[in-house]
């Protein structure tokens, strides 16, 4: 397995520079990472970087805290495709779903994986785990399942804790064999990302990429 291939190379905070967004950029070419994801601003000039090259642009939408409007969030992932990008990770509306809210829900992730697909992206709804009961995990998955998203995953990375392998085990259960499993927030290592894929992820959210990958060569 080349762990590169499955490595989303992140970064998202708030005070990214674009000297920042340009070593991101070189680093995802130099070890050909699966794709870039980062702030919806810089989606256009990630895509016309990257144009020549196999690593995709991803993006977030509703982030971090998934409680904007259907609406809102339909625009952001518009723009989003028309800007270049080829995968786009949405916030799960949290509150809406410990409300119970299910239908709500459901519908908000089946209008953006229907704009999505119609332009050949892949949609991933980050769940948030962490302000999530088991249940309510497994619940997420199987709306995330019947909407039509192509990805779960674990976090954002901006609440109060990440990814967790246990966690990761019961997303991949909690959904068909179409859907696949991201695991992101506090992944460092070689060892924790191991840990993930073994426990079912099919991609890994890190700003640790490179690291990552020097360390699964150096074994």
């Amino acid at each position: 397995m080349e762990i590169n291939r499955i490595i989303d190379h992140t970064l998202l905070k708030p005070e990214s520079t674009e000297e920042q967004i340009d070593k991101l950029l070189e680093e995802a070419k130099e070890y050909n990472f699966f794709s870039v994801c980062v702030n919806p601003v810089w989606v256009k000039k990630c895509a016309e970087s990257l144009k020549d090259s196999d690593v995709k642009v991803c993006t977030v939408i509703g982030f971090p805290l998934g409680a904007n409007t259907k609406e809102t969030k339909a625009f952001e992932t518009k723009n989003a495709l028309e800007n270049g990008a080829d995968e786009i990770d949405m916030v799960i509306n949290i509150g809406l779903l410990k409300s119970k809210k299910f239908d709500a829900v459901k519908e908000e992730i089946e209008e953006l994986a229907k704009i999505c697909h119609n332009e050949g992206a892949i949609l991933k709804v980050i769940l948030e785990n962490c302000l999530l009961t088991k249940e309510e995990i497994v619940k997420a998955c199987e709306l995330s399942d019947e909407a039509g998203a192509d990805f779960v995953k674990t976090s954002t990375g901006f609440s109060t804790s990440g990814a967790d392998s246990s966690d990761v085990a019961l997303m991949k259960k909690s959904v068909s064999d179409r859907v696949k499993v991201k695991a992101s927030g506090g992944i460092r290592d070689y060892k924790k990302s191991l840990e993930m894929i073994e426990n079912g992820a099919d991609r890994l959210g890190v700003s640790a990429g490179v690291n990552i990958y020097k360390e699964s060569k150096s074994l």
